[in-house]
């Protein structure tokens, strides 16, 4: 007769934080309580909350929980045997309650991606330090369970290149844009509408949320310390109708991408709006989706789809590390102890190699596209394709034919470096030749 191995004590767990995530996790260790408990050999009750308000409705009964307004106090609290931090923040009560526990040797769950990119390590020294677990699976890509991926499914592979679709807010608007041909201004006030974008959208549409995300798969993916200063930002609110038009016509999509791979130089970490194939499966992945492809030695490539944010998926993520809390397996952080976590070697931006796809406005006057090919020529940079776009205003044109109005020109180029490309839109800049800053992307042709 097969002996149980359920502990007769229930995992106690301390609640910091009752926005959407954290009522998500409050119902789904409800609804899910007798067959997580079957799961994990023991029982897991949530006993204490913090929040700043203990008036607001929620949705989701509280009675019987002790409620804490300071959240550090319910880390430290006799009571609670782990803290789940949903607070959210960098600094602050979050790090403080995180700390707390960790010093206490209390497990914490937390899906805290900007805490882990600013302190990551030293939350995770202090974990081994004193026995406690830190887990974080719903740090980087909700519902997707890449950090389980990356530290124990593929513990036998040598990664080489992680990149993803890492923030729904930011492929909502691009995907909208493409489809329906609107303009960034309009897809965000409908993402704002909707409740896919905050009213202050600039963590999310300027890359810095993709950032903080990628840092953390980083580490998890190349065995480092997290370097989230060495990684190159740009966000999408720059990308207008013509360029997905164009990218459309070249056969690619544009998606804002969070990039790290190893180089001659170094690890490259990049977070920029990317030209992709669209026969590539990230490609296809639209909408509010997000995805994270992992190039490894043994299984070559695997690609990752599912939802990045929102309550339930989110909810699922910190559900997942809580019952490996329960049965005492969650390992180390990140995948290793600290002190074999190396610093990476950071590759320069200006390093980079690979296709651009280059938009500017020119003065529709002879000579000039020649002029902007040969500054090209000159730092070494071979095009694939020139594309000009007509003038508008027709009625005004000289009897030569030209308006004199700019007008699009789009370059595609053959593997070069950013170095090269930027020198050498410089010059055209100098030379008078474009009317506005050009338009830059990179293009991933894998």
């Amino acid at each position: 007769m097969a002996r149980s191995t359920e502990t007769s004590q229930p995992l106690r767990i301390g609640l910091a934080g009752l926005g959407t995530v954290g009522t998500s996790v409050l119902r789904i260790l409800r609804r899910q309580e007798n067959a997580l408990a079957a799961r994990t050999g023991r029982a897991i009750r949530v006993v204490a909350v913090a929040a700043r308000d203990r008036n607001r409705d929620r949705g989701v009964d509280l009675g019987g929980l002790a409620w804490y307004d300071d959240p550090v106090a319910l880390a430290r609290s006799g009571e609670v045997d782990c803290l789940v931090e949903l607070m959210g923040g960098t600094d602050g009560p979050a790090k403080a309650a995180v700390e707390a526990a960790l010093a206490a040797g209390k497990p914490v769950v937390t899906a805290n991606k900007a805490l882990l990119a600013a302190h990551g390590v030293a939350l995770a020294e202090l974990a081994e330090a004193n026995g406690a677990a830190l887990a974080f699976e719903a740090s980087s890509a909700g519902g997707i369970p890449v950090v389980k991926t990356l530290r124990e499914a593929l513990a036998g592979n040598n990664v080489t290149r992680i990149s993803g679709i890492l923030n729904g807010t930011c492929n909502y608007i691009l995907s909208r844009m493409e489809l329906e041909g609107l303009t960034f201004a309009d897809c965000l006030k409908d993402a704002q509408r909707l409740g896919y974008a905050e009213a202050d959208p600039t963590f999310d549409v300027e890359g810095f949320d993709t950032a903080h995300k990628l840092a953390i798969l980083t580490s998890l993916a190349f065995g480092t310390k997290i370097d989230a200063e060495a990684i190159h930002v740009e966000g999408i609110s720059a990308i207008a109708p013509l360029d997905l038009r164009m990218a459309d016509e070249l056969g690619y999509r544009i998606k804002l991408l969070g990039v790290a791979e190893r180089t001659k130089t170094g690890i490259e970490q990049r977070v920029h709006p990317t030209m992709v194939p669209k026969a590539s499966p990230i490609a296809q992945v639209m909408g509010v989706l997000n995805a994270v492809s992992i190039d490894a030695d043994a299984v070559r490539e695997i690609t990752l789809v599912g939802p990045g944010a929102g309550g339930d998926p989110t909810a699922s993520a910190v559900v997942a590390d809580i019952a490996d809390v329960a049965r005492g397996t969650a390992g180390l952080p990140f995948g290793l102890p600290v002190a074999r976590l190396e610093l990476p070697a950071r590759a320069p931006m200006q390093r980079h190699e690979g296709g651009y796809y280059v938009r500017l406005s020119v003065a529709d006057r002879p000579g000039a596209v020649a002029a902007i090919a040969t500054r090209m020529a000159e730092a070494d940079i071979s095009l694939e394709s020139i594309v000009q776009r007509g003038a508008p205003g027709a009625a005004s044109r000289d009897p030569g034919g030209r308006s004199g109005a700019p007008v699009p020109v789009v370059l595609i180029t053959y593997a070069t470096s950013e170095a090269a490309i930027r020198a050498a839109l410089e010059k055209v800049t100098a030379d008078g030749h474009v009317a506005e800053p050009p338009q830059v992307i990179r293009i991933e042709r894998e």
